[in-house]
């Protein structure tokens, strides 16, 4: 389905006007589809008001995953306007940055993170923070407000969501209606998305999977969305249980978080019949199902839109699945960009040819991209030209030119399944948020003792990465820890798991620090690495016995093979 045949997210809002049955629930509160409707038309009202005559009709979202946050969704689609996920982990200039560059002249917070916008310089910035009695008082005028789509097409900006690269800052990634519509439409359709439904809402709002792969079919099929503030593990089934949930979403290592709570006997006295996501990797996904009753179905999706790979029946172990309809993936060498070999297995499953088979995945064919705002180098590095006369030469529609490079590394059996095998080049994915090594290496450069700094990606023994930083000069761990403390601006994921401690930075022919040796030796090298063990603050220098318990948990997860790619 096209994003032109799709209709709008306005006119689904709309749709649920006059619809009784409960359908968002938030702790203690419960909230009809009449009632979600009815708030996001005052809403919508309100920020018409608000935005100033020519400005960009952008919304900034500074909230947890209250109620408010789908309301001011639902509001922005009927206002023909878009919302700016706020990540609330970032700090300091670097929030300042994510709210400017998407010229958000109002932002909607509440006072759990007001702290956040303090000695901010917001400049035509208008700040709402709700739950307050001014707040209230804003919406008053508008409470007969009924929902009317007219302001939106399909081709209306909804979403501006972060993403980063592999240099500077988050990209804002820009979704129409549009492309949520029709995202919606899929997976309800897929996964047999039914109004008697209830979708658990764990991850986080700000991000791309609660909205587009939770969000949106629940929007689309008339199901109720049950809201959790913040993830977590331990109260999971308990929330699950309490509203019914009968669906859910997941990324990278919350699988793991659930499974580590304690087991008990009636763990599979449970509403639930799917789990959709990725990166939980197949032996914990077959644990879940196995504690809890519950089937796991990994899929991927470019953030940005420009690829997809679905789950079919016959999907090996460990594999996500094959293309979607439509699109033209291929697993490419991003040097050569010709296409790499099939990977090769063990016996016991082991990919043997890692070195060759694993590559960047591209879409060789039309894809959905939308672009990145006020970001044209970025988006020309995802559109980058084909060979002359390779598949899929000649443009993608919608695209303009070349094939859609994801940014993502892949490997790709005889078969043609696809299994995920990391980030490309100095991209972090730790615990479900994407990073950038030149912002992290920016801040631990501000450390007096270091004459060099590097950040890179090493694998997580689950999913995803971990941060490891080479510092070349000395390193004392007590200072070290009290600099990575006093720092406004580092996120709470960017702290490094390792610090290598180099006499010399290693060097490429033309001077530029040899990232990809320091990826392939990651903490096994001859040099001294202090790390911090999960669960402590603190670093403590890496034993060898230390080193042989970690490579166990690589190999029992069947990722052993991605340390030395």
């Amino acid at each position: 389905m096209g994003v032109e045949s799709a209709g709008t997210v306005a006119e689904l809002v709309r749709d649920r006007w006059g619809d009784h049955r409960p359908g968002l629930w938030f702790e203690d509160r419960t909230l009809t589809h009449h009632e979600v409707a009815a708030g996001a038309a005052a809403r919508a009202a309100l920020l018409t008001d608000l935005l100033p005559p020519g400005a960009e009709p952008h919304l900034g979202v500074l909230l947890d995953n209250t109620p408010e946050y789908p309301l001011w969704l639902s509001a922005a689609a009927l206002a023909g306007a878009a919302v700016a996920g706020i990540n609330p982990t970032r700090r300091g200039p670097e929030l300042a940055r994510d709210i400017l560059h998407t010229e958000c002249r109002v932002l909607v917070t509440e006072r759990a993170h007001l702290p956040l916008l303090d000695g901010l310089d917001l400049p035509g910035t208008r700040v709402l923070v709700t739950g307050t009695e001014a707040y209230e008082e804003l919406l008053r005028p508008y409470a007969d407000a009924r929902p009317e789509p007219g302001k939106a097409t399909p081709e209306s900006r909804l979403l501006l969501y972060f993403t980063s690269g592999s240099t500077g800052a988050p990209k804002a990634a820009i979704c129409s209606q549009g492309r949520l519509a029709a995202a919606g439409r899929s997976l309800a359709g897929h996964f047999g998305v039914r109004a008697d439904d209830v979708h658990y809402v764990c991850m986080p709002m700000f991000h791309g999977n609660a909205v587009i792969a939770d969000w949106a079919p629940a929007l689309v099929a008339g199901a109720g969305v049950a809201l959790r503030r913040r993830f977590s593990a331990s109260g999971f089934l308990a929330d699950v249980r309490a509203y019914g949930a009968t669906y859910f979403t997941y990324v990278g290592r919350a699988v793991q978080y659930i499974l580590e709570t304690p087991a008990r006997a009636d763990d599979r006295d449970n509403p639930l019949r799917i789990g959709f996501g990725t990166e939980a990797g197949a032996v914990d996904a077959a644990a879940f199902e196995e504690r809890f009753g519950v089937p796991l179905v990994e899929g991927y999706g470019s953030s940005e839109g420009g690829a997809a790979i679905q789950r079919t029946p016959g999907t090996p172990a460990g594999a996500i699945g094959r293309a979607a309809p439509g699109d033209d993936l291929a697993v490419v060498d991003p040097v050569s960009r010709t296409e790499c070999p099939a990977a090769v297995f063990g016996t016991d499953g082991r990919l043997l040819n890692g070195r060759d088979a694993i590559g960047e995945l591209v879409n060789r064919g039309p894809n959905r991209f939308e672009g990145y705002w006020r970001n044209p180098a970025a988006e020309a590095a995802r559109r980058r030209s084909a060979p002359a006369g390779a598949a899929g030469d000649g443009g993608a529609a919608g695209a303009g030119d070349g094939w859609y490079w994801t940014g993502d590394l892949f490997y790709r059996d005889a078969g043609g399944f696809l299994y995920f095998a990391g980030r490309t080049g100095d991209r972090l994915r730790v615990d479900s948020e994407n990073l950038a090594a030149a912002v992290i290496e920016n801040i631990l450069a501000r450390h007096g003792s270091a004459d060099a700094v590097a950040v890179y990606a090493v694998p997580d023994p689950v999913a995803g990465d971990q941060v490891m930083a080479a510092v070349a000069g000395t390193f004392e761990p007590l200072a070290f820890e009290a600099f990575l403390r006093a720092q406004p601006d580092l996120g709470t994921k960017m702290a490094p798991r390792f610090v290598r401690v180099v006499e010399r930075m290693p060097v490429t022919a033309t001077n530029k620090i040899h990232r990809a040796a320091l990826r392939r030796e990651g903490f096994r090298c001859a040099d001294p690495v202090w790390w911090r063990p999960p669960g402590e603050s603190g670093y403590r220098l890496l034993t060898g016995e230390d080193v042989e318990a970690l490579v166990a948990r690589y190999r029992a997860r069947g990722r052993e093979e991605l340390l030395a790619r």
